[in-house]
C-alpha cells in the first residue's frame, strides 16, 4: 500500500470504504460522528496522493500536481496533529478522561503551527523514490517535530478509556516508530500506513465497543 498511484488509488478507496461502514455503525452516538468520518477524509487523502504520483511520473499536469502535493502535506502535517486529539476528546465521556486529551490537543496545535510555517517558508518539494515519495519542506530539528507529530497524533490512543483505543494505540505507536526509524524521508508518504490501521481500529471500535468496555470509571452507558 502506498508504494505507487496505483496503490494510493486502491487503498485510499478501501479506507474509504471502511470509513462508510464505521458511519454506518454510530448507532444513535453522536459524538462518534467525527470519528467514523475520519476514515473517508483519510482515503481520500491517499487518494490525492495518487495525482502527485502521477504529476511526477509525467502523467498529470504540474499544475494539477502541485495542488495534489500541497492538499496532501497540508492535510498530513498541519490539518491531522489538531484534528486527531480533538476528536478524541469529544469521543471520551466528559470527566478526567476528557481533560486527558487537552495537552496533546495543545501539542498538536503548536505542532501544525511549526509545520505550517516550516511550509510557506520552506517552499515544499516532493520526488519519486524507491517504493514512496519523498516530501521536503525545509524544516530544520525535523527529528525533534516529527516525535512531537507522534506524540500528538498517538498520545491520545493511549490514554483513551476505551481498551480498543487504547491496545490500537500501542501496536500503532511501534508501528509509527518502525516508519520513521526506518524511512525517515518517506515518512509522511508512508502515513497512509497509519489511515489504513485506523480505519480498521475505527470500524471495529463502533462495530463492537459498548461503553461499559471502557477502562475508566466513569464511563457508563448514559454518559454516551
Amino acid at each position: 500500500m502506498c508504494f505507487s498511484p496505483t496503490g494510493d488509488l486502491v487503498g485510499g478507496s478501501v479506507v474509504v470504504a471502511i470509513g462508510i461502514d464505521a458511519c454506518l455503525h454510530v448507532k444513535g452516538r453522536p459524538e462518534y460522528m467525527a470519528v467514523a468520518a475520519l476514515p473517508i477524509v483519510l482515503g481520500l487523502h491517499q487518494i490525492d496522493e495518487t495525482f502527485v504520483w502521477w504529476w511526477l511520473q509525467g502523467h498529470a499536469s504540474q499544475s494539477v500536481g502541485h495542488v495534489a502535493m500541497w492538499i496532501y502535506l497540508l492535510f498530513a502535517l498541519v490539518v491531522l496533529p489538531t484534528l486527531v486529539p480533538l476528536m478524541f476528546f469529544f469521543v471520551e465521556p466528559r470527566g478526567p478522561s476528557r481533560w486527558r486529551m487537552v495537552p496533546f490537543l495543545l501539542l498538536g496545535a503548536a505542532v501544525s503551527m511549526v509545520l505550517l510555517e516550516a511550509m510557506l517558508v520552506g517552499h515544499p518539494s516532493v520526488k519519486l523514490a524507491t517504493y514512496h515519495l519523498a516530501y521536503s519542506i525545509g524544516l530544520h530539528h525535523g527529528v525533534a517535530i516529527i516525535g512531537l507529530y507522534i506524540v500528538a497524533t498517538c498520545g491520545p490512543l493511549l490514554v483513551s478509556g476505551f481498551r480498543t483505543v487504547f491496545w490500537f494505540g500501542v501496536a500503532n505507536v511501534a508501528a509509527v516508530i518502525a516508519l520513521a526509524l526506518l524511512c525517515a524521508s518517506g515518512f509522511t508518504s508512508l502515513w497512509c500506513f497509519y489511515a489504513a490501521l485506523l480505519s480498521g481500529a475505527i470500524a471495529l471500535h463502533l462495530r463492537y465497543a459498548h461503553p461499559r468496555l471502557a477502562k475508566s470509571p466513569q464511563v457508563t452507558p448514559s454518559s454516551l
